[in-house]
Order: C-alpha cells, then sequence, then structure tokens
C-alpha cells in the first residue's frame, strides 16, 4: 500500500481533529488545505505544517488523491460534487446532505466517475463500537430485538465559537448529532425499514451565554426536540431522543437488549468506552473484554477508505451508509410532521466489523 495525499476544505473548529487523526496511518498524509477565509486557511497551515491554497487551486494539484470536506452541512453537497469533478474521492463531514436530491446527486456523481465517496462519523470504528458490535456478532446477547438511544442536552451556545449554524437547516440535535447516535445502531443492528416520531420547535430563539458572545440571539430554524421510532429490517425495534431542550438526565448513550441479554453501548460521539453486558437470569452487569484498538480517532474512516480504494474492498464509513442515515432522518423529520409512520426508500448493507485484535494506528488491508 502507498500513501495517499489528502487536502482539507474547510478550516474550522472539527478540522484539527482530521489533521491529529489521520496522522497515525501511513496510509494517508494531510499535506494541504482550503478556506472561503483564506487568512483562516493561511494560519490553520502555518500551526500544522501543511501548504494554503484557495479553494480551486487546492482542486487543481494533481498529487492529492482525496479531499476532506469540513464545510458548513448547506455547502457539503455543492463541495462534494465539485471535488469529485475535479477527478478526486471525497470524504465528507456529516451530513452527507441537507436533502435527499442532493446526497443522492453526489452519490451517482461519485459512482459515473469511479471514485470513492466517504461521509463521516467514523466513531463506530473505534474500540468502544467494534468491541459492542462483536459481542453482538458474537451472540453474547442473542439477536437483537429492541433499543434505545438518548442524545440530550442543551445546545452548543454556552461554548461552540459559532453556535448560530447550529439552529440552521441541516443542523438542530438530530442532523448534527443524530448521526453518530444512527451510524451506530445500524452498524450494530442493520438498516431501518421505517419510523414514526414527534418533534418540536421549543424555543424561537436561543442566546449565546458563552464569553465571547454573552447576549447573542441565535434565530432557531429547526426542531430542537425530537422523539423517534425505528422499526429496523430485522424486526427489531428502537426509540430514539434527541434533543437541544435537556438541561441534564441520566439516560444511557445507546443500549441494546436482545433474547438472551442486554448491552450497554458507550458514548458513538467518542471512539473509546467500556462495554457491559447482563445475560439472562442475571442481575449482575460485567464489562465486556476489549476487542479493538481505542487509540484512533477521526480520520480512521478516511484510512479505511484509503485502503479500501488499493484494494478494491468496500469501504466502512461510505455513502451509502451516509445516505442511509441522511434518509432515516429525513424521515423522522416527515413523520414527526405528518403525524404517520414512514417508510424508508433507501438500504444498505451492514458495514463489515473490524478484525480483532488490529494494532494501534492499524486497519485491514
Amino acid at each position: 500500500m502507498h500513501t495517499l495525499k489528502l487536502g482539507i476544505i474547510g478550516t474550522g473548529n472539527i478540522a484539527p481533529a482530521y489533521i491529529h487523526g489521520c496522522a497515525p496511518f501511513d496510509v494517508i498524509e494531510i499535506v494541504a488545505c482550503a478556506d472561503i477565509l483564506e487568512d483562516r486557511a493561511q494560519a490553520f497551515a502555518a500551526e500544522h505544517d501543511i501548504a494554503a491554497y484557495s479553494v480551486d487551486d487546492l482542486l487543481a494539484r494533481e498529487d492529492i488523491d482525496i479531499v476532506i470536506n469540513l464545510t458548513i452541512p448547506a455547502a457539503h453537497a455543492e463541495i462534494s460534487l465539485s471535488i469529485i469533478a475535479a477527478g478526486k474521492h471525497v470524504y465528507s463531514e456529516k451530513p452527507l446532505a441537507i436533502n435527499r436530491a442532493d446526497g443522492a446527486n453526489v452519490i451517482q456523481a461519485a459512482a459515473a466517475a469511479d471514485l470513492r465517496i466517504g461521509c463521516a462519523p467514523d466513531t463506530f470504528l473505534g474500540g468502544g463500537l467494534q468491541t459492542a458490535r462483536k459481542a453482538i456478532d458474537d451472540g453474547v446477547i442473542g439477536a437483537p430485538v429492541a433499543a434505545t438511544a438518548f442524545f440530550m442536552a442543551h445546545g452548543p451556545e454556552a461554548w461552540h465559537p459559532n453556535p448560530g449554524i447550529f439552529y440552521q437547516k441541516g443542523a438542530g440535535p438530530l442532523f448534527d448529532m443524530g448521526p453518530y447516535y444512527l451510524t451506530a445502531l445500524v452498524n450494530l443492528m442493520g438498516p431501518v425499514a421505517r419510523v414514526a416520531a414527534s418533534a418540536q420547535m421549543t424555543f424561537a430563539e436561543r442566546v449565546a451565554t458563552s464569553e465571547a458572545l454573552m447576549g447573542q440571539r441565535l434565530p432557531v430554524e429547526v426542531n430542537t426536540h425530537l422523539a423517534g421510532t425505528l422499526e429496523f429490517e430485522s424486526g427489531a425495534i428502537a426509540s430514539v431522543i434527541t434533543s437541544f431542550d435537556v438541561w441534564g438526565h441520566h439516560l444511557p448513550w445507546i443500549e441494546i437488549h436482545g433474547e438472551d441479554g442486554s448491552l450497554s453501548v458507550p458514548d458513538p460521539n467518542n471512539f473509546d468506552g467500556v462495554v457491559r453486558a447482563l445475560q439472562g437470569g442475571s442481575r449482575d452487569w460485567a464489562d465486556v473484554s476489549k476487542a479493538h484498538s481505542t487509540s484512533i480517532g477521526r480520520g480512521a474512516g478516511v484510512a479505511d477508505m484509503a485502503y479500501a480504494i488499493q484494494s478494491g474492498r468496500p469501504h466502512r464509513a461510505s455513502g451509502d451508509l451516509a445516505f442511509h442515515v441522511l434518509d432515516i432522518m429525513l424521515s423522522l423529520e416527515e413523520a414527526a410532521a405528518q403525524g404517520r409512520r414512514i417508510e424508508i426508500g433507501s438500504t444498505v448493507d451492514q458495514p463489515a466489523a473490524l478484525p480483532a485484535g488490529l494494532a494501534d494506528g492499524e486497519l485491514d488491508v
């Protein structure tokens, strides 16, 4: 395997995580960045010892194989299409797009150009969620029959440098944090067949409380609390809540309940975490032995795609998986608005589990 060279478009809050997360993998190397704010790109490049370009000049570089799209959600599809048009593989931050038509266009354009499209989140490749996947595959709790998943907080206005984007179209708790939970559930339980939901926009505006933005009013364009039900193709049922309206709670991140026991799954926004199992007839939860490395971060999905490009195998954090998650999120919003169950029009193969025992910074070829 040779090293594929990477560029980044968008040098905002998440970009440093990709610099650090890609570094352990010899199969990829970030060499360049671009941003609509050229001064920001220059500062980012200097900090991380890479080159800064305009977006057009970065796309024109013949030595860049993959471009990581870290723009705002509303721009994801447009930028991804421009990357594909430049003849490069693309790995996008979540969501893939903010509507089905744009998401489908990205998938189709990549297929027509014989290029790969990958998409965050890749946290399901971390040691926590892969250990949970192995436990389910090994039959520790039997076939899954039910699940719960909860993301509940009170929004990012107290800490984020640009919290207003989280209340614009393409964001909100469902589109911002939902991909972590829904991708984890699809990885653990397979594709979703239909959904139902209730939702509300609780406050017409929010007020920033960080020191830098204290008092700034943030208009709200999206639902800030959604409670949904997912029916999986397997027949299992999951209850899901995503909310920016909750001050605190004691609910788990994710639990999977099977025919023979239950599994406590760690935070799907992280790569690490303890998996615990309770088997039928017992009152005691027990830690599940970790089967996978925990020393990876954002960038594992890019590395997995780089291996896959060269070996020809499917990559795990794929465009098809991201489109299915996008379809689920849009269907939840539609189910809430229409007051009825919605059939999911897409499906996807459950991503292949990582082999157990991989070393740090290593993925399967």
